[in-house]
Order: C-alpha cells, then structure tokens, then sequence
C-alpha cells in the first residue's frame, strides 16, 4: 500500500467520476423528463473529476490554490449530489442557504490558505462541511424516501463515508503529512473516498433505473387517462382474490359500473369533456372505497370494482357510497348504474360472477338507470 501514489490514485477516482459522470448525462438525456435530479448527479461527478484535476495535476498555479480548489470542487460535487436527492423525490433543492454556507467554508478554506496557512485546519474544515452535508443528505432520505434496495446503498455508503470523516477528523494531528505523501494512512483515505463516490453515483444510477422500472410497471397495469387499474391487472386482482377464497373460504364481491347516458355527454359536449367526467368518476370511486379495494376499467365507461373479504351488505353499501359521491353539485358529476354481486362458495367460478354482475348491471339500466342491482 505505501508504494501506491496518492497522485494515481486521484487520477483514478477521475476517470471513474468521467464514466460515472458520461453515465449519468445519457440517462438524463434518454429517460422520462418526469424524472428529476439526473442532471444535478451528472454534474456530481463532473465536480468532482475538476476538483481531482486541481488537487493533483502539476500546473502553473501554487500548490495551495490547486488545494483550494480542489477542496472547493469536491465539496461542491456532493452539494450536487445532495440537491440531486431532493428533485429526484420532487422537494424544493433549497439552494440559497445550501449555497450560503457552501460559500463561507469556501471564505473559511481560503482564509486558512492564504491569511493562517494550516493544511490541518483546512482538512478539518473540510471534513466538517462534508458530515454536515452527508447529515442533512440521509436524514432526507430517511424522512422522505421509499426504503428500496438503491435508496439503502446511498444511505449505507452516507454512513460509512461519515464514519470515515469522523475518524479521519478526530485522528488528524499537528504533524501531519500532506495529503500527496505516499503514505499508508493517506492512501487508506483516498482509497475509501473513491470506494464512496463509486457507491453513491452507482446508487444514484440504480435509484434512476428502479423509478424508469416503476414507470413502467405502473403504465402496463394502469389506465392512462383514468389512473385506475386496466382491464388485464384488474382482471388479474380479481383472480388472486378468486384463489384466495377458494384456498381459506373468504367472500369477496364484485361491482361492475357504467355510466348512464356516456354517449349522448359525448355527443353533446364533446369528447374531451367526457374525458373529464371520467376522471371525475374514477376520483370519486377511489374515495368510496377501502385501502385493499381495487377499481379498474373494464372499458370504455364500464368499470369494474374488486371488494375483498366483503359480503353482499356490505358491498352494497360501499355501491351506495359511490352512487352518491357521483350526484354531490359538482359540474362534472354524473349518474351510474351499479351490478353488485359476492362469491358463493367453491363452485363459484369468477367467469360465472363477472357474468352475474354483468346482468346485474343491465337490470339497473333496465329499471330506469342511477340505481343498484344485485345478481
């Protein structure tokens, strides 16, 4: 380890923020604009690449300019970072006091530079500004997160980059080398400081790729104009649930709705007004409804309504419910006739119960629409 160059292995964690950094821009060129925060971690190991340019390379600059820009840069990488967390989950990058301390550590770094030279101050204050950052960075993400695999790697390489900043802080001394000594210490240092940059652009880039995987899962299963579940994931629940009974003896019950009169709103108002009142349907179906209850399109202005563990009272008030959240004044509101029927026992098939709350529904129209029918 002691015959390692601190200097190559700077230029190492460079060319891994190059790639991180090219990585990342694709990403945000190519996936949704719905996902933020991409070009905030783009720009991470960008900062992060000049930061290691200035601390190591040879120029015509002092030595202590290249280290105080280089401190600057990568400071500057991780507030990046940090502001690239909070648009990913859609929260306000709270820059201007972000920016104002990240100013002052830089007024700090150079006071310690040129007015009181001391490296070990610098470091310290260095040190300091990052666990204060890494701080701020993971209780976000503990408070406003979801706890998926990728979310857990950043906050895992967080903490250990933070324990290694607390010891490397409370092991600095007065006889200190610089940080370009090749020694065993320094080398150890620099080591795991690529390890956690490696960490956090890889979680960064599987947090993007899990939100593009959620996207998609979330457009194969959902309606796209409505937001309820399509006719197949609708039509899938319903089969789990079939299971379910047949396996443990538990009712469940089905609705099928269907607007009345859908076709002459079209005709009248137009398309994209009709558009309109389903949505309006679809919010005031999802409010009626229970957290394990599942709606769905069947098609067109027919939906159909999965209620598990749920008897024929109890879904006929649930039916109720939804028929008057649909007559409350508002300007979109509409009428709805509603086929409700429940499980029978194992030799219930669902095709058989799709087909009860079908006539059911056909009999709520028959009998004068805007009412409820049990098959």
């Amino acid at each position: 380890m002691n015959s390692l160059d601190p200097r190559s292995l700077i230029a190492l964690g460079g060319f891994m923020a190059l790639v991180m950094g090219i990585v990342l821009g694709f990403r945000r060129r190519y996936y949704p604009r719905n996902i933020h925060g991409l070009g905030y971690w783009a720009l991470t190991p960008a900062s992060m690449l000049w930061g290691a340019f200035f601390y190591a390379a040879p120029g015509p600059w002092p030595p202590e300019l290249g280290r105080w820009l280089g401190h600057g840069l990568l400071l500057l990488g991780f507030v990046s970072f940090h502001f690239g967390c909070r648009r990913f989950f859609d929260h306000a990058a709270q820059a201007r006091p972000i920016l104002l301390i990240y100013g002052l550590v830089l007024l700090g770094l150079a006071w310690f530079v040129v007015v009181a030279p001391s490296y070990r101050v610098q470091l310290s204050l260095f040190n300091c500004a990052l666990l204060a950052l890494h701080t701020g960075t993971l209780y976000f993400l503990l408070r406003r997160s979801n706890k998926n695999f990728p979310v857990r790697m950043v906050e895992f390489a967080l903490v250990l980059h933070m324990a290694i900043l607390f010891a490397r802080l409370v092991t600095t001394t007065p006889d200190m080398g610089d940080l370009l000594d090749a020694s065993l210490i320094q080398n150890v240092y620099i080591s795991s400081y690529l390890v956690i940059v490696l960490l956090l652009l890889i979680g960064a880039v599987l947090m993007a790729t899990d939100r593009v995987r959620s996207e998609l899962e979330y457009m194969a299963t959902h309606d796209a104009l409505t937001g309820t579940l399509n006719r197949r994931a609708i039509l899938g629940f319903c089969a789990d649930e079939h299971e379910r009974s047949m396996r443990y003896g538990q009712s469940f019950s089905l609705m099928m709705i269907d607007l009345d009169h859908f076709k002459a709103v079209n005709d009248t108002h137009g398309h994209q007004h009709g558009d309109q009142v389903l949505v309006h349907f679809a919010g005031c179906t999802r409010a009626a409804l229970r957290r394990a209850d599942r709606s769905g399109r069947y098609g067109g202005e027919e939906f159909l309504v999965l209620l598990p563990n749920t008897d024929t009272d109890a879904a006929l008030i649930v039916a109720e419910r939804i028929r008057t959240a649909l007559t409350t004044g508002h300007a979109l509101d509409c009428a709805a006739s509603i086929g409700v029927t429940h499980w029978c026992g194992p030799k219930d098939t669902l095709d058989a119960m799709l087909g009860r709350a079908d006539a059911a529904l056909y009999q709520a129209k028959a009998e004068g629409r805007n009412r409820i029918c049990v098959g």
